[in-house]
């Protein structure tokens, strides 16, 4: 240290060591790099103030230059300005070409010069801005030494202090910009009297030797006078930096043509000034990056291993760079507070949050309270409305325009003076502005206002009833979105019951909200508010939540259904129900066209919640630890999280570059996992959805990966199909253990209850036991052997043991191969139960409860089933996806349970509402008929009993049980015949319950069955080739044989002749009686799928899996019209009641209606309505009728569509709960409609007039 410095230091020793308060000196200098942690222990040590000051010195005096500038500056820093003066005159001088300090990377020119101009030091903890530091600079450069002025501003604690001083921190920009120096002046909210004082004191630090006078100036026009005279003459080309100003008259007292660098909150300010005018705007927030790099500087710990609290906190407070530091300051000091002090955020106690010695306000409530009372009075109360907004809402001008009853022009003249003194920010998006406040703001103001809130939301709400009307809403209006999002929210704030009652229980509200914003949202206000709209009518409420939950993956599709429709589906309890019968009934009457569905009492929907979150298969979906949150993956390549409650997403993430194959929470909630075909396992932090692990040593796709259950010991499993499985360990960037032995790919895997053991099953047959410890096999067994034959060869027999499970106690694990689940003892690895699904299809998961026996078992065929794995028996069949189930999962309590399907939805099902009602469900074989105002159905249920349904009562005559494959009823309803699957036919005589029985019956199983008109004669077509005509009373048979194979169905026409078309190509033309070919016709090169006849039966038309379909003359060798357009098999076809046209329908959804005297196309019917590549019909289009007047065309397929034939437009949809409808069965009138979806539901439809 120079000489000069030193005998300074020993001078004013005393006074020193009486007066400062070393705590936040010593930051400084640490920052500075000047003083060591030891040495800041070592004085922290000494027991008094006084001792402490002393030993601060001493350790100074044996230090160099820097330690001196450091101490120096620390002092003004803190506001010891008057000890800072007693060091000036020992300050050490640096040429300006002295190198750089070692510590600071700052050359000791440019900390003498910001020293002796009282720039503050750089913040104890400091992050670099670098983009808005350079920003700063290049408005200074641009001043070009003439007078100017470049403003910093931004909201309280956004950092514009810290920004300014690191701008001229810079040795290049001081030597060539600002050569006479920098002055410092800290200026803040001031009267006269305090400006005086400021500009005194700053003309005596620019008039150390008092050249220019001796008194201090007595006013403030005589300060500015001196002020001019002085940066004019002693430091020409300096620069002011005018620290925090508020008021333009301020700024006006410093208006002397020099050049001015200033910090304010109001944009506006410099607005009384002359000059050219530079500003700086300050983003309210550091990124997140930044604000943890803050975080672990202040407590001394690396970024990665901070808690997940410093993440919440940067979150909570938007990056506030005066936030973080506050309490990153306070942590410092209190280490184990991570909790408190985020709850304090949360909470919105600002209050004890405070206080950073070197911030001129108490706390964060007080630093933002100022800038509110510094608004102009006659604006201050509308600051106070923007209190009802919330966080991260970007609210049109439109919407305050109807709160404040204002001009466009007016209101956004009042927001631009909030948006000056950024206590409001602004967007631009076209022609249209949106405000917001920082989250830091809107809990400020809603702390404040808090007892205003109430009225405040119903002043929003009555004004917004004063300018709209709900059906008038429309999405073209700027603020339409707005009051969908937030209506609701507003109207529960004001304690507006009745008024929050009656938007949430109308169909009209639903249907348009649901319409722009999709369903999810809806279903979180049901449950947000469910304790105000429980008030008047719990049920209701319940009837409006259920409808939402369970059509969700419907009303979040385009084309966007009809939603009356969907509520005519409902219970005749629910007021869904009610509002939508009363909506279609006005609607019918001006011609559109609704369905109700009769029989639907009988129907139960066992799902709580349907949701539609990827656009192609769902391959997994598990619950969160806490049972709150569900993510899921699939065939998209998205992993996708959304609460468990409403469907509401949280995160999308695409997670990776090939199909996602399973995903995972950590025990802790914190992580998940996913893994897939592209042979990568990811690991994702679940909140923010940022990765936090890439893993790539396996070198086939990965299948499974599964984490331990308890958080201590945290571990990830993964089964991939290189026949490995893996152990890591999430500390660690590789794997832990390597496990092998298994001979093929390793299908699944789970850790037990005590994370002791590892389960395992594979493609070679076999399920194994692991010790997670050592990572070595503990034992094996052949699930293989369970399916040997002995006549059968073993090395030709593949099982591939798909999943496992474990049972709550760990004593038992379930595995599951082919249709069998098997319970193992895992002690003695003996077989404790075999459970066989029954079925063809294969089990594609399992998983045990968590609380009992029960098992939930996941089937290849669409359905999914709960056993009671004590007494081997099925305890509920769960039906509702309509394709292949891959995954289903209990909830942690197991209160619940999911399942994922190729279907593109996740349903969530309640466990004791399914147990309770599992339904009886019918194969899709029925026949109907029409009689007497009355619609009889006969149908085989999954018990193999025939019943005999009359559709309007609902009444069930179950008659007879057998192994059926196909039924029809006489035309009279005086006979039941049956067909079965060994090809016995036998003939049910209603009245007496007579049997009798065909004696030559068919080879294969019987597919179809008519009686003749007057009922006598049955005919019969099977899997053979041969067509069977039974006059049953006389026991004769006459049998149809000339098709080459099988018969694809029959059509009987008059005079006892008969149609019937084949895989073979031909459709003939018999006589039964004889059972003599009477026309043979060749009409295509593969399988006639459809024939249908004209009415006054003179043509037929025939439909192939070639892809055309044509129309035939009875007359004629060769077709009349060949009609080509369709790109897929026509499966279907039919003629209008007169004859002039013939509509198709094929395998992509299309229906094309035709003319069938020119052949050519009228129409093709909503070929646009394609979303996601499924077709239009939702899958094959399998059958079609017209209207008696051919001014209508009902179509079937995945669901039911009406056609208006004359434009070719979609006149209704009904969505059936399942989907690949086979056939559709209509009166004569063409007001009922029967059918039978995929998971066995009747429906029987009827026009409502």
């Amino acid at each position: 240290m120079d000489a000069k410095a030193r005998n300074c230091l020993l001078q004013h020793r005393e006074a020193l060591e009486k007066d400062i308060k070393t705590s936040y000196i010593m930051d400084h200098m640490i920052s500075d790099g000047v003083l060591t942690i030891s040495e800041e222990e070592r004085v922290k040590n000494q027991p008094s103030n006084h001792q402490r000051a002393a030993t601060l010195i001493k350790m100074i005096l044996n230090k160099d230059n820097p330690s001196y500038i450091s101490f120096y500056n620390a002092l003004l820093r803190e506001g010891y300005k008057d000890l800072a003066a007693l060091l000036h005159s020992g300050m050490p001088v640096f040429s300006s070409s002295s190198g750089k300090d070692s510590a600071s990377g700052i050359t000791s020119y440019v900390t003498t010069v910001l020293c002796e101009g009282g720039v503050p030091q750089r913040p104890v903890v400091f992050v670099t801005r670098k983009k808005l530091v350079n920003a700063i600079q290049q408005k200074l450069r641009k001043l070009s030494g003439e007078p100017g002025w470049v403003s910093i501003y931004g909201m309280a604690g956004c950092g514009k202090s810290v920004l300014a001083a690191e701008a001229v921190r810079d040795h290049s920009l001081l030597e060539s910009c600002f050569p006479g120096g920098v002055h410092w002046v800290s200026v803040g909210k001031q009267d006269k009297s305090g400006l005086l004082m400021k500009l005194q004191n700053l003309c005596t630090r620019l008039d150390q030797d008092q050249s220019f006078s001796q008194r201090l100036p007595l006013n403030i026009e005589e300060a500015k006078d001196r002020l001019r005279i002085l940066m004019l003459r002693k430091h020409p080309r300096s620069l002011l930096i005018l620290d925090d100003i508020w008021d333009p008259w301020v700024l006006k007292a410093f208006d002397n043509q020099c050049q001015i660098l200033l910090t304010t909150r109001d944009k506006s300010v410099t607005d009384s000034v002359m000059g050219p005018k530079h500003v700086v705007p300050v983003e309210s927030g550091l990124g997140k990056e930044k604000g943890l790099e803050i975080l672990s500087l202040f407590v001394n710990m690396k970024k990665t291993d901070l808690p997940e609290q410093a993440h919440s906190i940067i979150k909570e407070c938007k990056g506030s760079p005066l936030v973080v530091s506050l309490i990153g300051a306070l942590l410092r000091d209190f280490p184990n507070r991570w909790d408190y002090y985020l709850k304090q955020l949360q909470n919105k106690q600002f209050k004890r949050i405070r206080k950073s010695s070197s911030y001129d306000y108490e706390a964060l409530d007080e630093a933002m309270s100022i800038s509110v009372e510094m608004l102009r009075e006659d604006i201050k109360d509308y600051y106070t409305d923007l209190s009802i907004l919330q966080k991260d809402v970007k609210v049109p001008t439109k919407v305050l325009c109807i709160l404040w009853d204002m001009e466009t022009e007016e209101v956004e003249d009042i927001l631009q003076e909030f948006v000056n003194k950024s206590l409001l920010f602004c967007d631009r998006n076209g022609k249209s502005f949106y405000y917001y406040l920082h989250d830091l703001q809107v809990d400020f103001l809603t702390e404040k206002n808090r007892s205003q809130l109430q009225d405040l939301h119903k002043k929003m709400i009555t004004q917004f009833q004063r300018y709209h009307q709900l059906h008038t809403l429309s999405p073209d209006q700027e603020d339409c979105m707005y009051w969908y999002n937030f209506l609701a929210y507003h109207m529960a704030s004001a304690n507006m019951h009745k008024e929050l009652c009656a938007l949430m229980f109308s169909l009209d509200w639903i249907k348009a909200k649901t319409q722009l914003v999709g369903p999810a949202h809806l279903i979180h206000e049901f449950v947000e508010y469910r304790h105000i709209l429980d008030e008047k009518d719990g049920a209701v409420c319940e009837n409006f939540q259920e409808f939402l939950s369970l059509n969700g993956h419907l009303l979040g599709r385009q084309p966007f259904p009809n939603i009356v429709q969907l509520g005519l589906c409902e219970p005749e309890t629910s007021e869904v129900y009610r509002q939508a019968k009363l909506q279609a009934k006005q609607e019918v009457d001006s011609g559109m066209l609704y369905l109700e569905w009769i029989n639907k009492k009988t129907i139960k929907n066992l799902s709580r919640l349907v949701v539609r979150p990827h656009t192609d298969a769902v391959y997994h979906a598990c619950f969160s630890e806490d049972g709150q949150r569900i993510a899921s993956c699939g065939a998209d390549k998205t992993l996708q999280v959304f609460k468990a409650e409403t469907g509401e997403k949280l995160l999308e993430v695409k997670a990776h570059e090939d199909e996602v194959l399973c995903c995972a929470f950590s025990t802790d909630d914190r992580f998940i996992a996913t893994c897939s075909v592209d042979k990568k396992v990811k690991i994702w932090n679940s909140v923010t959805g940022k990765l936090v692990h890439i893993y790539d040593e396996h070198t086939e796709q990965v299948n499974c990966c599964c984490f331990t259950n308890s958080s201590q010991n945290l571990l990830l499993a993964t089964a991939s199909n290189d026949c490995l499985l893996k152990l890591w360990d999430l500390n660690q960037n590789y794997c832990r253990n390597t496990l092998i032995n298994h001979l093929n790919s390793v299908t699944h895997c789970r850790f037990s209850p005590d994370d002791e053991l590892l389960a395992s099953c594979s493609a070679d047959g076999t399920l194994k036991l692991w010790d997670v410890r050592s990572a070595n096999e503990s034992k094996s067994i052949n699930v293989k052997q369970f399916f040997l034959n002995p006549e059968e060869p073993h090395e030709d027999l593949e099982v591939i043991v798909k999943c496992c499970s474990w049972s709550a106690d760990g004593a038992r694990v379930m595995a599951a191969a082919k249709n069998k689940i098997f319970l193992f003892d895992i002690h003695t690895s003996g077989l404790v139960a075999e459970i066989h699904t029954g079925h063809h299809s294969t089990i594609q998961y399992c998983d045990f409860s968590p609380h009992n026996q029960l098992a939930v078992v996941a089937l290849s065929q669409f359905c999914v089933e709960l056993w009671n794995t004590d007494t081997c028996v099925k305890v509920a069949d769960c039906r509702g996806h309509l394709s292949w189930v891959h995954g289903v999962m209990f909830s942690p309590d197991g209160s619940s349970f999911l399942t994922s399907s190729d279907d593109q939805t996740i349903r969530v099902w309640e466990t004791k509402k399914v147990c309770k009602n599992s339904a009886v469900v019918l194969k899709q074989e029925i026949d109907v008929v029409f009689q007497d105002n009355e619609v009889t159905v006969l149908a085989v249920d999954n018990m193999r009993r025939l019943q005999l349904i009359k559709g309007k009562t609902g009444q069930t005559d179950y008659l007879t049980e057998a192994q059926v494959s196909c039924c029809c009823l006489s035309p009279r309803l005086q006979y039941v015949a049956v067909g079965d699957e060994d090809g016995a036919i036998e003939i049910l005589e209603l009245l007496n319950n007579k049997v009798f029985q065909s004696r030559i019956g068919h080879g294969k199983a019987v597919r179809h069955m008519q009686f003749t008109a007057d009922g006598k004669t049955l005919i019969s077509s099977s899997d053979d080739s041969v067509i069977q005509v039974w006059s049953w009373q006389s026991e004769e048979c006459v049998l149809l044989q000339a098709h080459q194979e099988t018969v694809t169905d029959f059509r009987l026409l008059e005079n006892s002749t008969l149609l019937s078309w084949s895989f073979d190509g031909t459709v003939k033309v018999w006589d039964i009686v004889t059972g003599r070919i009477e026309k043979d016709f060749v009409c295509h090169q593969a399988t006639v799928l459809s024939c249908d006849i004209s009415s006054d039966a003179t043509k037929f038309s025939s439909t192939s899996a070639d892809k055309t379909a044509k129309i035939w003359s009875f007359e004629l060798a060769s077709p009349l019209h060949e009609l080509r357009g369709h790109s897929g098999c026509v499966r279907c076809s039919t003629f209008s009641e007169d004859g002039s046209l013939l509509a198709t329908g094929d395998d992509n959804g299309e229906v094309r209606i035709w003319s069938a005297s020119k052949g050519e196309l009228l129409h093709l019917c909503a070929p646009s309505s394609v979303e996601d590549g499924a077709a239009t019909h939702g899958g094959w289009v399998t059958d079609l009728r017209f209207s008696p007047d051919s001014s209508a065309l009902v179509s079937a397929g995945g669901h039911l569509k009406w056609w208006d034939v004359t434009t070719g437009e979609s006149a209704q949809t009904f969505y059936t709960n399942g989907t690949n409808l086979k056939k559709i069965h209509v009166s004569p009138d063409f007001k009922t409609y029967v059918t039978v979806d995929n998971l066995g539901i009747l429906y029987i439809l009827q026009i409502l007039e």
